[in-house]
């Protein structure tokens, strides 16, 4: 393979893996407008309906480090095939189901899996094999499909639930990724598994480097619990929040349709910002580009917060612009950072256990604020401990040295 046509098949498993992650996580963060519908149908409180969006981050978290092994011994065609064969079959049974537990296994379980399985790990992994130094352009490019798929996705959903109710819509939706499934078995995975065969995997880095790397090796570094507890918190703030931001804004006044579309607008913002914060790594360096991110992700909750006092476009653009654009933009740094100190063999595995946090994190930030809405009838808690989680998100990158560096 020439060069030229190896940088072509780069920039095709670019596209694929972009394509990956919209259909995936534009569904995963779809669940903000099948919320309410759901409450209303069954009858069930907020916090009931949420602990389904907490156990689907918990399970892309808890599924990421096997996903991670999976990939480095079976490579990408199985990954994917299993994801969205698992992807379809959970979207029908959510179509079906009645009963709380039914929902948690269907769209908890099963679908956080399917998501992991199509999601950041395999798809970083996978473009790692063709990037290398321009590994964080290339993940910012593929970071930024979840704003895609929440521009898409919401709307969408929307949509479909006015006019075949939740159901029909989580029916349609579950046919779609089966059909996609027949493409992706004739796919060329030899190829795209291969990686560029130009690239310079022996490349020397000026930070720890060590192609002996084990998941235990790596777990007595601090930078493997600096990032751990990064992805940890940072996720707490933004799933604290996430999956009832349509809620809060028609309690906050607007329409249905409007407040869902506004929040679909995030996925521009977000596009924008996971460019924008890359192109700032390499003009200001990765440490002040993360912190800028942060500042950010703090000034667009205190707009969320004003807005139950003072529900204006203004506000509500400002929120979608700063929060919206920040949600996932430090992930492409923080996903190269971690692959160049832990690189080697067993990279997936570890890198799988250290987006774990994520995982865990979007979990509990999710099912806590179901609950604080719930005990307090009000957002205000909610918000603050959004807001205190997304600072010690940021603390890492403060104190520890192989962040700081």
């Amino acid at each position: 393979m020439d060069l030229k046509t190896s940088q072509r098949t780069g920039l095709t498993v670019l596209g694929l893996s972009f394509t990956f992650s919209l259909f995936g996580r534009g569904l995963q963060e779809s669940f903000p407008v099948f919320l309410l519908p759901i409450s209303q149908s069954l009858g069930w409180d907020r916090g009931e309906v949420v602990s389904i969006y907490s156990l689907t981050a918990l399970c892309v978290g808890l599924s990421s480090p096997l996903i991670g092994r999976l990939f480095d011994r079976s490579g990408p065609r199985t990954v994917f095939v299993i994801g969205f064969s698992v992807l379809g079959l959970s979207l029908l049974a959510a179509a079906y189901a009645r009963q709380l537990w039914q929902f948690q296994l269907a769209l908890g379980a099963c679908f956080g899996f399917a998501v992991a399985c199509i999601g950041n790990v395999p798809n970083a992994l996978l473009l790692g094999r063709w990037f290398g130094k321009r590994l964080p352009m290339a993940m910012s490019v593929f970071y930024s499909a979840a704003g895609a798929g929440v521009l898409v996705m919401l709307p969408l959903a929307q949509l479909l639930i006015d006019q075949v109710e939740w159901r029909g819509a989580y029916r349609i939706f579950g046919f779609v990724a089966l059909a996609v499934l027949v493409p992706i078995l004739f796919l060329p995975w030899r190829i795209i598994g291969s990686g560029s065969p130009h690239l310079d995997k022996l490349q020397k880095h000026d930070d720890i480097i060590d192609e002996g790397w084990t998941l235990l090796s790596a777990m007595r570094h601090h930078a493997f619990w600096a990032l751990f507890g990064t992805f940890f918190f940072t996720a707490i703030g933004m799933f604290t929040i996430t999956p009832q931001v349509v809620a809060y804004l028609v309690e906050a006044g607007f329409p249905p349709l409007q407040a869902a579309t506004a929040w679909g607008f995030s996925g521009i913002a977000l596009v924008c910002g996971m460019l924008g914060i890359s192109w700032l790594d390499g003009v200001i360096g990765r440490r002040p580009s993360i912190l800028f991110s942060y500042s950010m992700s703090i000034l667009g909750i205190v707009m969320l917060w004003l807005l139950q006092w003072y529900p204006n476009y203004i506000l509500l653009t400002g929120f979608v612009v700063c929060f919206g654009s920040m949600i996932g933009s430090r992930g492409p740094l923080l996903s190269a950072t971690a692959m160049k100190i832990f690189r080697g063999n067993r990279v997936g595995t570890i890198y799988g256990a250290i987006t774990f946090g994520s995982g865990l994190g979007g979990a509990l930030g999710s099912w806590s604020g179901g609950l604080l809405h719930d005990w307090t009838q009000s957002y205000n808690s909610l918000l603050a401990f959004a807001l205190i989680s997304v600072v010690l998100g940021m603390i890492p990158f403060l104190v520890v040295p192989a962040l700081r560096n």
